[in-house]
């Protein structure tokens, strides 16, 4: 009798042992001599981070310098905030809307906001031909309008925009709006599907400097390029004499234009009144875009 408690007693010890062992140690985490760590540390990736977002600020500000926007304090003051921009770790690149009337210089600091920041500009009329080119649903919706000569209604200029801002190049380098939304039903319908920003930079020009802008305009039909009769006029006398102005570039045409600009933006810069930004147009564009960049590097700090 006495030998069969014992011998249990053996086994009930033995069993417990061994399960001990088993509850606390851990599987063999030991990685071979060939093996590659799968992820880098955190602060690895911060580091890489801050060197390729200076990389890319040192490549735009030569870029712009070549072409003489800014001075030399700006650049380095906007290379650094870039930096830290990269250093803090933003999932994704800025979300930005720039609003103005025809002629007050959007097209030229849209150039220079995607040079400094890599972002993904886009307008309403290269969305629809991509969209419409690509064949997606809303695409085909869209030239059903367009081939048909009707206006294309929101819900579908709304569903292009979303499907384009939710591609990958958008979110991952973010994406400048150029002049959309542009009546309140657009930006109300921008806020339904979900689809904010972080900054909404609105240049403002009185309408007598924007006429003077627009009526002097005329483009080379050969090149393509602009020139304007008081500002920047041709040297070559052959360019000159072959100058063409736009049928929609007189005065009587272009006040109606601002008319239709007026009775809306108001409205639109009221639904982004906590991120909107006024930025004076009239300044010199290198002066316009550093108060501009310095905005932007606010908001993304």
């Amino acid at each position: 009798m006495k030998s069969i408690l014992s011998l249990a007693l053996l086994i009930s010890s033995a069993s417990a042992f061994f399960t001990q062992r088993s509850a606390v140690a851990p599987p063999s985490t030991q990685a071979s001599h060939g093996d590659v760590p799968r992820h880098r540390s955190s602060a690895s990736i911060v580091g890489l981070d801050a060197s390729k977002s200076k990389r890319k600020v040192a490549s735009r500000t030569r870029w712009s310098e070549a072409r003489g926007y800014g001075t030399t304090d700006d650049a380095t003051a906007l290379s650094e905030s870039a930096a830290t921009v990269g250093v803090v770790g933003r999932k994704s690149g800025p979300r930005l809307i720039i609003a103005g009337a025809p002629a007050s210089g959007k097209g030229t600091q849209c150039e220079l906001i995607r040079a400094r920041y890599g972002v993904v500009h886009l307008s309403t009329g290269d969305m629809l031909r991509a969209a419409v080119s690509a064949g997606t649903d809303v695409g085909r919706r869209a030239k059903d309008y367009m081939d048909s000569g009707r206006l294309v209604p929101d819900d579908v200029i709304i569903g292009i925009v979303k499907e384009r801002l939710d591609s990958p190049d958008c979110a991952e380098a973010g994406w400048l709006l150029d002049g959309f939304p542009r009546t309140l039903a657009q930006a109300e319908a921008l806020a339904e599907v979900g689809i904010s920003a972080d900054c909404f930079i609105f240049l403002n020009v009185p309408d007598e400097v924007l006429v003077e802008r627009v009526v002097g305009r005329r483009t080379d039909p050969v090149t393509g390029k602009i020139y304007h009769m008081t500002f920047s006029p041709p040297d070559d006398e052959e360019i000159l004499k072959r100058l063409e102005q736009r049928s929609d570039d007189t005065e009587e045409k272009v006040k109606v234009r601002l008319g239709q600009f007026h009775a809306n933006v108001e409205a639109v810069r009221g639904s982004y009144a906590d991120i909107a930004v006024e930025v004076d147009g009239t300044m010199r564009p290198e002066e316009v875009s550093t108060m501009i960049m310095k905005s932007i590097d606010a908001v993304l700090t």
